[in-house]
């Protein structure tokens, strides 16, 4: 089955390099490159994830402690280099990335399957937002806190990671209402966690978290999605029983 997966991620990957080369084909070089460096990195971090949970979820959830761990460390240093500006702002930040972080945790302890399915949903989603949004995003929905965001993207993003978890229903042990149902809770919580992440990098006027990843930034640039998307995991759980 793990295999089968696999599979169908290289698909997936196939298809996006296609968009990426699309999309890319008329930039100039080292934006092209750029982009190029950014879908290998991404590549190999999809890699990474895909078989700690699959062959070695011990190693998955100390990848989750490393994540949230690095990412405390990068919201205190803009607040640190923003010369302690916005405090408020800084511990209501800091208030509810330890409250998804908190349930990010419990989410990296969970069933293999529900892991796999909710990395992939919200892989998926975030992978083909950005493809369908620079091949037929046109209309900005947040450009004062995330310019890149578009209707078009969304849309693309969405429609796609849907028919991707109908596709992926043998991960999920609930009815296909309920796999629906935790489907767009994946992409609402993994869009919102993209959403916050963009506004704290506004409010300190920064492009991204940190350069400790080629090509994406910071891990907070990387998994703010997958931290917000596991947090919803973990709460739904215990909503809808899965």
């Amino acid at each position: 089955m793990n295999w089968i997966i696999y599979i169908i991620i290289l698909i997936y990957f196939v298809s996006g390099g296609i968009g990426f080369y699309l999309i890319n084909r008329k930039k100039a070089p080292e934006v092209a490159q750029k982009s190029y460096t950014k879908f290998g990195v991404y590549f190999i971090i999809i890699n990474i994830l895909f078989f700690s949970i699959t062959i070695q979820p011990v190693v998955f959830r100390y990848l989750a402690v490393l994540i949230v761990v690095l990412g405390y460390f990068e919201l205190c240093r803009l607040f640190i280099e923003g010369k302690f500006q916005h405090r408020l702002f800084f511990v209501l930040s800091l208030l509810i990335f330890s409250i998804l972080s908190a349930g990010f945790l419990v989410f990296s302890q969970a069933a293999e399957n529900l892991i796999l399915l909710t990395f992939l949903i919200l892989s998926i989603f975030d992978s083909f937002s950005q493809i369908t949004g620079q091949l037929f995003g046109r209309k900005k929905i947040l450009p004062d806190i995330s310019p890149n965001k578009t209707l078009g993207g969304l849309t693309g993003g969405i429609i796609i990671a849907l028919i991707s978890a109908l596709l992926l229903k043998n991960l999920f042990t609930g009815t296909i209402t309920g796999l629906l149902v935790f489907a767009i809770g994946t992409v609402v919580f993994a869009f919102s966690g993209d959403v916050l992440a963009s506004l704290y990098k506004r409010k300190y006027n920064v492009k991204d978290y940190s350069k400790l990843i080629p090509g994406h930034g910071g891990f907070l640039d990387r998994f703010d999605s997958l931290i917000a998307g596991g947090a919803w995991t973990a709460l739904a759980v215990h909503i809808l029983g899965i």
